[in-house]
């Protein structure tokens, strides 16, 4: 096994603490009833059959298997980018372990249940931000870690090859 690939336990304990942190909520909380954390944070409990911002959620059910499929698709297109990375690749490496591991978790949601749980709820002055769950969190935090790789790391490359 090459050394990125090591990353994989990152991705195995996103998995985790998702299909955790859903089972509890869906255990927990009652089905679009509120549970007030904070002035500006709710727990609540919420079914998205769709993508992002419940893209798609209106539609008979296809969407669930394009879905999945997408989702499959992406993992293993990132699993075999993660095994081509250098070992001094750590950030994207990392990246893509938080992008695989959010993928696998909705992607449960969606083989299982035929929709996505989402529980964590953020509003201000009456505007409320689309519910997430934490498989949303690793593949933001992924997104925003192989942007920062791709501005950073092209002048780190640049300076490097100067040198």
């Amino acid at each position: 096994m090459q050394r990125p690939m090591r990353w994989l336990w990152l991705s195995l304990a996103v998995l985790a603490l998702d299909l955790a942190t859903k089972y509890a909520a869906s255990s927990l909380l009652g089905y679009a009833q509120p549970v007030e954390v904070t002035a500006f944070f709710n727990l609540t409990l919420l079914h998205n059959p769709g993508a992002a911002f419940s893209f798609l959620a209106s539609h008979p059910g296809w969407q669930r298997w394009l879905f999945a499929a997408i989702a499959v698709g992406a993992c293993v297109g990132l699993s075999i980018w993660l095994w081509r990375l250098k070992t001094d690749e750590k950030r994207l490496a990392v990246s893509l372990a938080l992008i695989i591991g959010g993928a696998l978790g909705n992607l449960f949601d969606r083989l299982v249940h035929g929709y996505v749980v989402d529980f964590l709820s953020f509003h201000a002055a009456g505007w409320y931000y689309p519910a997430f769950n934490v498989a949303d969190i690793g593949i933001t935090l992924g997104a925003i870690g192989m942007i920062w790789e791709s501005m950073v790391g092209e002048r780190r490359r640049k300076k490097a090859s100067t040198a």
